[in-house]
């Protein structure tokens, strides 16, 4: 098996290739789910707008922190990161976020529906790459979804109560 780089990692080809397409789904659902919770915080109204503007911004900062971490590794491996922003919109399991005006309880929702998906996608990225393998890109993969599991908590705490 060939990849597209040359590189002296001693982890086998089969294994960097498989390593590398759970990385590429995980920067796809990531940049899907960045610019999704960027659309939650640019479009927001409601009475708890200001509250939830803040926190959609922070939430935004903490995946994005994992974009440039997830492409790297995939580059590392000898393979190709997929992530231009088609590449995301095309390979995402994300649902298409909604574009219409909503307030902020629906906003709401439809950030936990995403970082549910992608914190459960993490989950069995982490186990492929430990299948395959790859410790290394395993323990990259449960930063991430460390960070998509807090997010998540941050969110759903918001609906405690009702």
């Amino acid at each position: 098996m060939k990849t597209p780089f040359k590189t002296k990692n001693s982890l086998p080809p089969k294994t960097r290739a498989k390593a590398a397409e759970a990385l590429n789904q995980t920067l796809a659902n990531c940049s899907d789910l960045y610019s999704q919770t960027k659309q939650a915080h640019w479009n927001l109204r409601g009475p708890r707008f200001y509250q939830f503007h803040l926190l959609f911004d922070r939430l935004a900062g903490m995946v994005e922190e994992h974009l440039d971490t997830i492409a790297e590794r995939v580059s590392s491996l000898g393979e190709i990161a997929r992530g231009t922003v088609r590449d995301a919109a095309k390979n995402s399991e994300l649902k298409e976020f909604p574009t219409e005006p909503a307030g902020d309880t629906a906003y709401l929702d439809a950030l936990i529906d995403r970082y549910a998906v992608a914190a459960n996608a993490a989950r069995k990225a982490i186990d492929s790459s430990d299948a395959a393998g790859d410790k290394d890109t395993a323990d990259l993969i449960t930063a991430v979804s460390r960070d998509l599991d807090e997010s998540l908590w941050l969110l759903e705490a918001h609906k405690a109560g009702h």
